[in-house]
């Protein structure tokens, strides 16, 4: 997209440099994370029904060295598609929540006191974090650096 609007506004070269900075990053920080254990993440885009994370946010997860218990569901487009029952994520058993509600602030409490989610392991481990809705929900230039930023940051190991 970066190149077509590049081209289109007579400025393909500026674009070009761009969207390579943006590719190197993406390889850099997929590179960084080779071989360090992947802890298992479930990314929520919104609580009621829950949704899991869009292709691009399963794929930044992925980037950033985590595993999207959901992944099989980022090829589904529409939200309806990607709801996700408690017994799933119950199921799935990740290491980290991610949530990120559509504009609307997230409140780890309310995830962490759904039925049955207290014996998960990112439950017990105080493990639920709220990505800001621009940096991530988004495709584009944001999810590319600050959205990663975050979840790089998220899934970063608590010593």
């Amino acid at each position: 997209m970066i190149r077509t609007v590049g081209a289109l506004v007579g400025a393909g070269d500026k674009a070009e440099a761009l969207a390579r900075s943006f590719e190197v990053r993406v390889t850099e920080t997929a590179s960084a994370n080779k071989g360090a254990p992947r802890p298992r993440v479930y990314f929520e885009e919104w609580n009621d029904p829950m949704i899991s994370g869009i292709g691009w946010v399963s794929e930044l997860i992925e980037i950033a060295g985590g595993e999207d218990v959901f992944a099989h569901l980022r090829g589904a487009a529409a939200a309806r598609d990607r709801i996700v029952s408690s017994e799933q994520v119950i199921a799935a058993r990740p290491d980290v929540i991610l949530a990120s509600w559509c504009g609307r602030k997230v409140v780890p409490r309310q995830i962490a006191e759904r039925p049955g989610w207290a014996a998960l392991p990112a439950v017990a481990n105080a493990r639920i974090i709220e990505i800001k809705s621009p940096l991530i929900l988004q495709p584009g230039p944001a999810a590319l650096t600050d959205g990663l930023d975050a979840v790089r940051t998220a899934l970063l190991p608590r010593v």
